[in-house]
């Protein structure tokens, strides 16, 4: 097929091509006398993207689903207990990895389509007297609903109820793209991986921890190996891994640290709120669809996730869009398969490329029978686009 292909799925990102021309780097000596001026800096510029002073970040080979077992198996002990929500397909996916590492989980389920359920967390904070529970379990951005949870409402809660449980966070699909901020926060732990706003293919995982977290090493007992961070404390003081690192992703990071940090982090969370607003104008304004987010304190500026008219299979939509346009959409994943498809919108993006997926997104839901009015998705996106458009440099 002529052309490239429209990668619009929550994860890979595209990656710039400045992040691909600096990963095509020969292979190197990761324990070169020198290899450490690539790393130290690397892992202090990182906190800037997380948003803390206090915190130390850690860089391992592996991806957001080893970022969970990092969090987890480094502060805590078998018999443990968390508490959690399940609220979509990732958030669910931690709670089994919490699960099968031992831990005692207590998770409370919550429509799809709806984020944490702060009064009830309150009360059941409020319950636990005797603090049983040692950690909270929050996934910033589900990806499979396209649903934001408000981390600092969370953290107040937190703080008024004098709760000492650890705050843990999921932030594959927000840390990078969606505001977020460790320290003002009180995160005690965040993970990522870098292929969703750090733009870079699958492959790294990123993970935070702050003071608090750092001395719960000292207590853990859950069985750690390779996902050891006492290992990467000893290494990294010097700017090396206590394994073989993963030399031309480093080189990526580089380039995207580069690229995020002159942008300024409050203008990525600002483009991507607005090419996100944009998507779901065409959403709802245009397209007269619904999203699975069922309010707005809970859209997410990262992926939306569309809800297809009842008697149609949004797979079905999928399959028009990727084998006759060339346009690879996000699927529904668990509960919600068939019933909605998502749009991706983070990383390397901006109006024209946003305008490609939704343009695309329209006519394969057109040929799939969906009524749709030809134009009314884009029409609706652009005219906000415009209104909202930084001012002409020179005009």
């Amino acid at each position: 097929m002529a052309g490239r292909n429209h990668l619009y799925v929550p994860g890979p990102t595209n990656a710039p091509d400045s992040v691909l021309s600096a990963m095509h780097v020969p292979m190197e000596d990761h324990r070169a006398p020198d290899f450490s001026e690539l790393v130290k800096p690397l892992l202090e510029d990182l906190k800037k993207v997380f948003r803390t002073e206090k915190g130390q970040v850690f860089l391992f080979p592996a991806t957001g689903t080893a970022g969970w077992e990092v969090a987890m198996t480094n502060t805590l002990s078998p018999g443990d207990k968390v508490l959690s929500y399940r609220f979509g397909q990732f958030s669910h996916l931690w709670i089994q990895s919490a699960q099968r590492m031992g831990l005692d989980v207590e998770y409370h389920e919550v429509p799809w389509g709806e984020g944490v359920p702060l009064e009830h967390l309150e009360q059941r904070l409020q319950e636990d007297t005797n603090h049983e529970i040692k950690g909270l379990l929050i996934c910033h951005n589900e990806t499979a609903t396209g649903v934001t949870n408000d981390l600092a409402a969370i953290r107040r809660i937190l703080d008024a109820t004098g709760h000492p449980a650890l705050f843990m966070i999921d932030g594959v699909s927000s840390i990078g793209s969606i505001e977020f901020r460790m320290d003002d926060w009180g995160v005690d732990v965040a993970l990522t991986g870098s292929q969703k706003g750090f733009m870079l293919p699958a492959g790294n995982a990123y993970v935070c921890f702050s003071p608090k977290a750092l001395e719960k090493r000292h207590t853990a007992k859950c069985p750690r190996s390779f996902l050891n961070i006492e290992d990467q404390i000893q290494a990294n003081q010097t700017g090396y891994f206590p394994y073989t690192p993963n030399t031309s992703m480093l080189h990526g990071l580089r380039q995207v640290l580069n690229l995020l940090l002159a942008e300024g982090m409050d203008n990525v969370y600002a483009r991507h709120h607005r090419l996100a607003e944009g998507a779901r104008r065409a959403v709802l304004d245009g397209w007269g669809l619904t999203l699975c987010a069922r309010d707005p304190k809970w859209y997410s500026d990262s992926v939306s996730a569309i809800v297809v008219p009842e008697g149609f299979d949004a797979r079905d939509v999928m399959h028009v869009a990727y084998n006759r346009y060339n346009l690879s959409l996000g699927g529904g994943l668990s509960e919600v398969a068939g019933k909605v498809f998502r749009i991706g919108h983070m990383g390397d993006l901006n109006e024209l490329m946003l305008a490609g997926a939704i343009v695309g997104a329209e006519m394969a839901m057109r040929d799939a029978g969906i009524d749709l009015k030809p134009g009314s998705g884009i029409t609706a996106a652009m005219e906000y686009w415009r209104d909202t458009a930084p001012p002409v440099p020179g005009k």
